[in-house]
């Protein structure tokens, strides 16, 4: 026996020896040296992003605003999720070589020409930029160029943009963005003017040093870079430029008289730190959002929520339904005989299909869809595959989910139709594929034309429109398809009581235990889960804030399934109490009302936290927002209607009926 548990051991420790650490793609760390070698690189690549503003909803391309630019065929290749999103990486034009510090290194000069039309267009873009806030967006070494500025409270924050530029409205507008970054006194600055910011101070922080990790081949003028930090200015170029310490770069609000001529210029320093590990940089990105403590208070509050509920489920549901099943079988062996009252006087009507069962069934299959799209994207995330470095592989990974499992989507939906007794089965597949993902498609597209029209670089291009619609048409339809004829093949889902031909009178019920009233409060205690965390998402979504906290949000999400399927199998007894036996459409409503509260926080949201202004920002927030409302719409309904339909089955089940 020790012999052979000593072999064991040995195989194992040569199984782990040849087990070798290995970096996700596109994530690996880049070595940097002074001068280029086969093992590290000496030039340091700048691209380019977006930019966006917490004013607008349309994001712009780089060369929009009429900056330098470089040689774009160069541009990095993007994924899908980074162009659904607006990300349009580019190259940029700043030279600059691992650890040779630049000072006043000049970059491009515009010249704007009074009088001529395409200098005015330019400017008044430019202008228009600076006056809603408009932010650039820098990526070296896989990472953000973060801005970092201190607050109020002594504390130091990061974000990974910078404006482009400020605007002065006038003398009475103290402490506005302009004196906040140009460090000036109050009432310094000229009213009615613009300021670019013209000329960056980038400081390069970088691990170095030789250790196992890197080799011993790696020099001791190499490293890794952990930071990448930037202070925007405004300075007003003499020429030929020699310095980069005089006056503010000035564009008056109305029409220009005399040439404008505006150079921009960049600065780089390198400092060393080995206290800070290459795995361990993006930790003061992610540090600045959102704070900790407050992800547990959302994930205690959610959970107080789930122990109140189940408690009230407990109580009310098991011990009385105990009770009530043991009172049943009472009666029907013959110990009192008394008439049927409660739950058990609607068993005959109780698995009658519901009307407009064929949208039920579609609901609840593309429901299917959205929920394993859910779990396994959150699956990936919490296992870091969807980091925020990885950029776009979130919404690709989405998407491509979503396509593939149209299979279970196919196969629920018709196996629902057809215990409904439908017959219509091409119908039933057809609006499977076609309907839910159609709604979200059109408005898509429509928001995608106005996205055109305003020259967007969220605007998806036609070659990428047209490979979504073969992922829907030549990949999603055919295997909802082939889920469907699966779901028909297989036999009625056989329910545990019979249903009578002639339909139970429903007595009058009362203000409690109507429809509407108990579809309203159904939706409440989730959302009352969620709302913290949503407003981190929404946070991500239109405040340009990185969103990384995935393990929370997979806690928040099964804290929302046990709510939402506690909180509609409580209706539905109560409303199996009170002789409505139409609990179908009910079962899916009730959770899904959820959504509607949640469209009522982004409305909350666009009012307190958003600056928008814009008819046509404002039109694309609603539009993203109907389509995330309605894909939450069919999430919670399925979780309610499959929590519902497995309670009522069970109940049914365990009485005597004759």
């Amino acid at each position: 026996m020790d012999r052979t548990a000593t072999v064991v051991w040995l195989w194992l420790g040569l199984c782990c020896a040849r087990v070798h650490a290995f970096y996700l793609p596109g994530l690996a760390p880049v070595n940097y040296c002074k001068e280029s070698a086969t093992t590290c690189k000496s030039k340091i690549d700048f691209f380019v992003n977006r930019l966006n503003s917490d004013e607008s909803v349309i994001p712009y391309e780089y060369h929009y605003f009429d900056f330098c630019t470089s040689d774009e065929s160069k541009s990095p290749t993007e994924n899908l999720g980074q162009v659904l999103f607006g990300e349009r990486i580019r190259p940029s034009g700043y030279n600059v070589s691992f650890l040779n510090d630049e000072e006043c290194k000049t970059l491009c000069t515009k010249k704007y020409i009074p009088g001529d039309s395409i200098s005015n267009m330019k400017l008044f873009v430019l202008k228009r930029g600076m006056s809603l806030n408009y932010q650039h967006h820098f990526i070296v070494d896989n990472m953000p160029v973060t801005w970092c500025y201190d607050l109020e409270d002594n504390q130091q924050y990061c974000s990974t943009g910078f404006p482009m530029g400020c605007y002065k409205p006038d003398a009475s507008h103290d402490n506005n963005l302009c004196d906040t970054i140009l460090r000036v006194p109050p009432r310094t600055l000229k009213p009615n003017t613009y300021y670019i910011f013209n000329h960056l101070e980038f400081t390069i922080t970088y691990h170095s040093g030789k250790n196992e990790e890197w080799g011993s081949s790696f020099s001791s003028e190499g490293g890794r870079i952990i930071a990448i930090k930037v202070k925007p200015k405004s300075i007003k170029h003499r020429y030929p430029v020699t310095s980069c310490d005089t006056g503010f770069m000035e564009i008056p609000a109305d029409k220009i008289t005399s040439e404008l001529n505006i150079t921009y210029t960049y600065s780089v320093q390198f400092e060393m730190n080995n206290t800070v590990k290459w795995s361990s940089r993006w930790d003061y990105i992610l540090d600045s959002v959102p704070p900790t403590y407050i992800q547990w208070f959302s994930i205690l509050n959610s959970l107080m929520i789930v122990i109140i509920l189940t408690g009230m489920v407990a109580m009310i549901i098991l011990r009385t339904l105990h009770k009530d099943i043991a009172r049943y079988n009472q009666i029907d062996a013959g110990d009192d005989i008394k008439e049927e009252f409660g739950w058990k006087l609607v068993h005959g009507d109780v698995f009658r299909p519901p009307r407009r069962g064929m949208l039920l069934s579609v609901f609840v299959g593309s429901g299917v869809q959205v929920l394993c799209m859910t779990v396994v994207t959150l699956a990936f995330a919490c296992l870091g595959f969807l980091s925020p470095a990885n950029r776009g592989s979130l919404m690709t990974c989405s998407l491509i989910l979503y396509v593939c499992f149209g299979t279970p989507a196919g196969y629920v939906s018709s196996r629902i139709y057809k215990s409904f007794g439908g017959e219509k089965w091409k119908t039933n597949i057809i609006l499977t594929s076609m309907f839910c993902p159609g709604v979200v498609f059109c408005l898509f597209f429509i928001m995608n034309l106005v996205l055109w029209v305003k020259d967007s670089s969220a605007a998806i291009p036609f070659s990428t429109l047209v490979a979504l619609l073969l992922l829907w048409f030549c990949v999603s339809v055919p295997l909802t398809f082939v889920g469907a004829l699966f779901g028909f093949r297989k036999r009625p889902i056989e329910h545990p009581v019979r249903t009578n031909q002639i339909p139970r009178q429903i007595p009058e019920q009362t203000i409690y235990t109507q429809p509407f009233p108990g579809i309203i409060m159904g939706g409440v205690f989730p959302f009352v889960c969620i709302f913290i965390q949503l407003y981190f998402i929404l946070n991500s979504l239109w405040s340009n804030q990185m969103y990384y906290m995935f393990g929370f949000l997979f806690l928040v999400f099964i804290i929302l399934i046990i709510t939402c399927s506690e909180m509609t199998v409580l209706l539905c007894y109560f409303h199996l109490c009170a002789e409505d036996y139409h609990w179908w459409w009910r079962s899916f409503l009730t959770s899904a009302f959820t959504s509607f509260y949640l469209f009522l926080y982004c409305v909350h949201y666009f009012k307190t936290r958003l600056n928008i202004e814009d008819v046509a920002s404002t039109f694309l927030y609603f539009g993203y927002t109907l389509i995330m409302v309605f894909l939450f719409f069919l999430l919670t309904g399925t979780i309610g209607f499959f929590a519902t339909f497995w309670f009522v089955r069970k109940i049914y089940s365990v009485v005597k009926v004759d």
